[in-house]
């Protein structure tokens, strides 16, 4: 599940820590005017007057500081006696007087981001928890970015300045290789740096940040409602009621689905039609989180409703219109709207010029191209086919398309997915009572008491509209969030595994931002390494719930899942990062071609990888994410995540404790992917402990 981060999504320095593209021979610079005609003769003469006054030993500091400064002067920030003045006032030319400095920016951008993060979180409560419909203005408040004016603010009143003045703006090239020799006083005066490693305009993150709430609002009410799906005979296979989100309701549905011996089958096939008709935009308007009218997902037959079973008013077809007339290409026009927002961004990012390149080089710090060979890597092993083979044995039938989200080897006891509802909902009634529950789940995990207690009184639980996420607290004295959905009836289970997710991540966030030495290293490299510790934990909900224990068959059981999962969503973010390099390709394209684009994108990966597996071509399942119209690009998280997720259990399976292994991996901070990797386990990120514990897992269960 996603996490929200104070806007992190925005992918702008404002906040966020922005990191330089591969490659860079040159620390970042950014938009600019033509270099200003006295600014060499300035610098020169500043080198040689602060040598001249702190010593030879501060030449190379002062040289990379002007420079530095100088990269980024405009006209308007004053003419060559103000930068002479600027630069003598605020150079430290002493340790002492360095410390000093780091030190205070350090507590002040702590407190700066965690009320930031505070405003708009809640100027989102209406728009992201329950309790009334979302009027006008709240979506305006849920726009609003109260960090969009910072970085400009930190420009003009020369913040900024100072910190580029004194601490160094590195490349990717110089982590990579100098990364494992820096100390972390170095790796923090490094992230400080990179804060301000772009200029962009107050303007250009505020787009973003609107665009971000637009296209969030759009999937938070994609629901439907599963009771009013018909069949050709009229028959309501799904319970009153129930309410899906798309895609995770769906798809945690079919996977729940297949312990449902009569109806399950069924079930499976409709869903999946469903969210062809999502993806390929033939959805009726009229039925996306509306209870008012049956639908037929076959034959895309709509009638007004049959049978009542929600309080909610729903609402009617538009005067004249045919009910089955889709949805106007709505959710390629919400992704089109998040592309032209990110493009704002790209003329001031001259080290990384579009949003592909921000988001592997900078905010990953994993270059494409290696991201894509690990994907492909894992999609086009030999043991794909052998564990598809052991799925249909296990079914007893031939693969369909939705098996793609098989989950029969989570060991789920006797126990079908009402009665896990049943048990969750006796269990957590309200948000409040997780909330009392989480110091004993988090002992059950391997914390000690002390510490879950200290865990638990740093997370706060929220009823969520949408399906949850977690929200970090960004400084200290504040807390986290975790916003979990809870029905009317009580949380069920596809709302306790999910909350168990999210509670991963408000873990890690508390210790990664409360345990650690500098806050300017506070969280993980990226966000990839959160969901894999977040999976942690959410590989155990049932082992929470008391329903399963761990065995040595269960144990490859669980590789073979952790696999298969991998394996689905390793498709589901090469369609990603393809829609997007389509977009680039096509920036004039309408809703109606984006749509046609993505339909060719998800079946050409399809047909690569799962059809010679599944035995149908043409299957457009692999775009029905939301997290491709309102999370930017965020799906090869997922993947990775898996990988690195089954690296940290392996890990924490040698040390034979989670709780202080999680504690001690979440307060090795943001640093690369590799070296965090390294410090945690021992090995560079990568799929190779998947795919051999995968291979051993197969012989463990007999599989050919």
């Amino acid at each position: 599940m996603r996490i929200l981060l104070a806007l992190g999504v925005l992918l702008t320095v404002t906040l966020q820590v922005s990191l330089p593209a591969s490659g860079s021979t040159q620390a970042e610079t950014t938009v600019q005017a033509a270099q200003l005609p006295w600014m060499n003769a300035a610098v020169d003469k500043l080198e040689r007057e602060l040598v001249a006054k702190y010593g030879e030993s501060q030449r190379a500091r002062a040289h990379r500081g002007l420079q530095q400064v100088s990269s980024f002067w405009r006209a308007e920030d004053g003419d060559a006696a103000a930068f002479e003045e600027f630069a003598k006032a605020n150079f430290a030319g002493n340790q002492a007087t360095l410390d000093s400095l780091f030190n205070r920016f350090e507590y002040n951008l702590e407190q700066l981001n965690g009320h930031m993060a505070e405003i708009g979180r809640e100027f989102r409560t209406p728009s992201d928890l329950q309790g009334g419909p979302i009027l006008g203005f709240d979506e305006i408040f849920a726009a609003y970015d109260p960090s969009a004016h910072v970085n400009d603010d930190f420009f003009q009143n020369k913040l900024a300045f100072i910190v580029l003045l004194n601490f160094p703006l590195t490349t990717l090239e110089q982590r990579l290789t100098e990364g494992e020799k820096w100390s972390r006083r170095e790796w923090a005066e490094a992230r400080l740096a990179q804060r301000f490693s772009k200029r962009i305009p107050a303007d250009v993150n505020l787009a973003v940040a609107q665009a971000s709430a637009e296209t969030g609002r759009y999937i938070a009410e994609y629901n439907i409602w599963m009771h009013h799906l018909v069949d050709a005979n009229g028959t309501r296979l799904f319970a009153p009621k129930l309410r899906l989100l798309s895609h995770w309701n769906l798809r945690d549905e079919i996977k729940a689905d297949y312990s449902d011996a009569q109806n399950g089958l069924a079930k499976q096939r409709m869903i999946q039609q469903v969210m062809e008709r999502i993806v390929t935009q033939t959805i009726p308007a009229v039925v996306v989180n509306n209870p008012n009218y049956d639908w037929n997902p076959f034959t895309n037959d709509v009638k007004p409703a049959a049978v009542k079973d929600s309080d909610d008013a729903g609402r009617s077809a538009p005067s004249g219109a045919a009910l089955n007339a889709p949805e106007p290409n709505t959710r390629y026009a919400k992704l089109l709207l998040a592309f032209q927002a990110s493009r704002k961004v790209d003329p001031y990012s001259p080290t990384a010029p579009t949003h592909i390149a921000r988001s592997f080089d900078e905010g990953r710090e994993i270059p494409e191209e290696r991201m894509k060979a690990m994907l492909e890597q894992l999609l086009s092993s030999p043991l794909a086919p052998r564990v598809a083979k052991l799925i249909e044995k296990r079914i007893g039938r031939p693969l369909e398309p939705f098996d793609i989200w098989y989950n029969g080897f989570r060991q789920r006891g006797a126990y079908t997915e009402a009665q896990l509802d049943e048990i969750v909902a006796k269990k957590y009634p309200t948000p409040e009572a997780y909330k009392n529950d989480i110091p004993t789940l988090l002992v059950h995990l391997g914390f000690t008491k002390e510490r879950a207690e200290y865990l638990a009184n740093n997370i706060v639980v929220d009823p969520a509209r949408g399906s949850g996420h977690a929200l970090g607290a960004s400084m200290r004295s504040a807390k986290t969030h975790l916003r979990t959905r809870v029905e009317k009836g009580g949380m069920n289970y596809k709302g306790f595994n999910i909350a168990v997710h999210e509670m991963g991540h408000n873990v890690e966030q508390t210790f990664s931002l409360n345990n650690i030495d500098h806050s300017l290293l506070q969280g993980v490299p990226n966000t990839a390494f959160t969901e894999a510790l977040a999976f942690v934990f959410q590989g155990r909900d049932l082992e929470l719930l008391g329903l399963a224990k761990p065995d040595a068959q269960s144990e490859a059981l669980k590789t073979l899942n952790d696999f298969w999962g991998t394996y689905e969503i390793a498709g589901v973010a090469l369609v990603d990062m393809a829609v997007w390099h389509w977009m680039y390709d096509h920036p004039n394209a309408t809703p109606a071609e984006l749509r046609d684009a993505t339909v060719q994108i998800s079946q050409d990966v399809w047909n690569k990888y799962y059809a010679p597996l599944f035995g149908k071509r043409d299957v457009v399942l692999l775009g029905i994410y939301s997290h491709m119209i309102d999370s930017f690009l965020y799906l090869p998280d997922y993947p990775i995540g898996h990988m690195i997720a089954f690296q940290i259990e392996e890990q924490m399976e040698k040390a034979g404790n989670i709780g202080a292994e999680f504690e001690r991996m979440a307060t090795v901070g943001s640093v690369i992917p590799d070296l965090w990797m390294k410090k945690a386990t021992g090995a560079p990120v990568g799929p190779d402990a998947l795919l051999k514990a995968t291979e051993k897992a197969l012989s463990d269960v007999g599989a050919k």
